[in-house]
């Protein structure tokens, strides 16, 4: 049976009902004295008043759903290691309550790899001509021209004026003097003390730089001969600090990714689940309704823009195991070292849409990301995919100063269409073209981002249509894959010819799949389109021995099929990558195949694949 819907609302709604497929079940529970309460009525007031009552700090809206709040304790977060089932009871009994959900703790990880060794620095001196990634002249042993083309941009008059930018992370020092005109106050929040002032909390490691740093590769002023300058130095900066606690919670990710949607434009985050190579981990439910809530109506229906880091875990990890890296609403970024090669940390996958650089030859003491530190100093030490993120949201402010009617869509459509390979090289993945000649990468994805490039093509962009969902097909079997054998699964579709929402071009491809292992990290998942584009969807994870959990309805995601045509059979393969004797077990209920509709010949579609589901991935229209 074929249901159609229009993309909107009522996707955020169908996903919701599938938060299963993000949680992750192979981490220890953490729990905490946070908790969601939702109110039958009451004013912002009332919930303060209840949250005293029962023992709480004090409650704070949250900016979706109805009548929900987070209520929180006043001293610093602290851990549990079994819930607080008294504080539980006494809410859910109080009659002004209609729901409690105890919020759990779990792990989120800055991505910056680690600190290039330490130099001396003439902190008087601009260090612009230290900013290899905005012009590459061949400085510290790089590639010459191997940057962002940041200059074409900029001598076109495009500076990121009028578009803010939110870095969630660790805090911003919004005091720094390269920062400090730049800083949008309005914008900004400290959800990890629940106060309007994201300042750091320092230490003598200098831990909590890292937002500090990420700001000022996105914002920091020009010509003040202070530090360097930012990829969009006129445009606002926002700080959200959410990640200085012994725990995150979904409330609080949740809260970060829908703080002040009309105000903020772009949302950079260098974090993630932890990059040690054997965690499958990604949004919980109410972070996800806040990303649907802001591809849908952000920035005044236009789309929040959400920039992830890629993952720091190199050839051991797959950031298709990375439930936000790996999201159809997040634009994935990964990184380059100045001479086009591939960092020790790259973590390859075939969510990533494009690349920045992070730090370039060890041996030069100047090839990291030069940028604003704290206590108001200077660094060319910044390094990661933490620092390749805020360059892709610093380009992104370009492009939306010159065409603020973009979309969340077009923002990746422009990716797409204008990253270049440039001087990239990877190694151990080649080069490739699809089905409709765009070259892509499996570690890169379509290459290096192009300011130049970007803001021209977005000058003179028309919105893509609006996305219509086919779903298509489904197939009831479970198979036992022994070692040394692979499963071949298929779907025939015609994407759904003849009907009002016929599918001409593909954007991204998701396959939801269930499978357990006796040796998780030896599982290998291809997908080819009926054009013949090879998709990785997963790779090898050496370090991963889970033998319990395996993948319960986990989406891994594509980008590389873009712009084909869908019609014709799609092969998923799986297979073990070693000789020893390995058991695989897939189970396959519905494999289902949803598209949306595009009838304009500059615009693109999506393609959703789903392996075993569990729940009815059918919408009314």
């Amino acid at each position: 049976m074929l249901r159609f819907c229009r993309d909107g609302t009522a996707v955020a709604l169908i996903l919701l009902n599938a938060l299963v497929l993000i949680a992750a079940a192979d981490e220890e529970v953490i729990f905490t004295d946070h908790f969601l309460v939702q109110l039958h009525e009451g004013t912002n007031e009332d919930a303060h008043q209840l949250a005293r009552e029962h023992g709480f700090g004090s409650a704070r809206k949250l900016p979706f759903g109805e009548g929900l709040f987070h209520f929180y304790p006043w001293e610093i977060p602290k851990t549990r290691r079994k819930r607080s089932l008294q504080q539980h009871r006494r809410l859910a009994k109080d009659h002004r309550v209609k729901n409690v959900f105890p919020q759990e703790g779990f792990g989120r990880q800055k991505r910056g790899y680690r600190e290039i060794s330490n130099m001396d620095v003439n902190m008087s001196d601009p260090l612009f001509t230290k900013q290899w990634y905005l012009i590459n002249t061949g400085q510290a042993d790089g590639t010459p021209g191997l940057d962002l083309n940041v200059a074409e941009a900029w001598n076109m008059g495009f500076t990121g004026k009028g578009v803010t930018i939110a870095i969630m992370d660790d805090g911003i020092d919004y005091l720094h003097p390269d920062l400090a005109s730049n800083y949008n106050a309005e914008a900004s929040f400290d959800f990890s003390s629940n106060d309007p002032y994201p300042y750091p909390r320092y230490t003598d490691d200098w831990f909590n730089s890292h937002g500090t740093r990420c700001a000022g590769e996105v914002s920091a002023v020009s010509n003040n001969n202070i530090c360097g300058v930012g990829v969009a130095y006129n445009s606002k900066v926002a700080g959200i600090r959410m990640l200085d606690q012994p725990f995150m919670t979904d409330i609080i990710e949740a809260s970060s990714i829908s703080h002040m949607p009309q105000v903020i434009d772009i949302y950079s985050a260098s974090w993630g689940p932890t990059d040690d190579g054997k965690t499958v981990d990604g949004p919980r439910e109410l972070t996800l309704q806040a990303m649907a809530d802001g591809v849908n109506k952000g920035r005044g229906g236009k789309g929040s823009i959400y920039v992830w880091a890629s993952g720091d875990g190199g050839s051991y990890d797959d950031c298709n195991c990375d439930g936000y890296a790996s999201s159809m609403w997040t634009i994935s970024i990964n990184s380059a070292i100045n001479d086009g090669r591939t960092a020790l940390y790259d973590e390859s996958c075939s969510s990533t849409l494009a690349s920045t650089f992070s730090n370039g030859r060890k041996r030069n003491p100047e090839a990291g990301v030069a940028t604003t530190d704290l206590y108001g100093n200077c660094t060319l030490r910044h390094s990661g995919t933490s620092a390749a993120a805020p360059e892709a949201a610093g380009v992104f402010a370009l492009a939306l100063e010159a065409n603020p009617n973009l979309t969340w869509r077009d923002l990746q459509h422009l990716t797409v269409l204008t990253s270049k390979r440039n001087k990239l090289h990877d190694e151990v993945h080649q080069w490739r073209r699809n089905g409709v000649g765009l070259e892509f990468n499996h570690l890169f994805g379509y290459g290096v981002l192009d300011a130049g490039g970007m803001v021209k093509l977005a000058r003179e962009w028309k919105t893509v249509p609006e996305r219509f969902h086919c779903v298509a097909g489904s197939v009831q079997e479970t198979h036992k894959i022994q070692s040394g054998n692979k499963l071949v699964l298929s779907i025939t579709t015609d994407a759904c010819q003849g009907k009002d929402n016929f599918v001409r071009y593909l954007e991204h491809v998701q396959a939801v799949i269930t499978i357990n292992a006796s040796r998780r990290g030896d599982l290998n998942v291809n997908m080819t389109s009926p054009m013949g584009t090879k998709s990785i969807l997963l790779s090898r994870r050496p370090r991963d021995d889970d033998a319990k959990v395996g993948f319960d309805k986990w989406p891994f995601m594509t980008t590389h099929t873009w712009g084909e045509d869908p019609r014709g059979t799609w092969l998923l393969e799986r297979s073990s990558s070693l000789s020893r004797e390995v058991w695989y077990m897939a189970s396959c209920r519905h494999l289902s195949v949803y598209f949306s509709s595009d009838l304009s010949a500059s615009s693109i579609s999506f393609l959703r694949v789903s392996i075993f589901s569990l729940y009815c991935w059918i919408s009314s229209s």
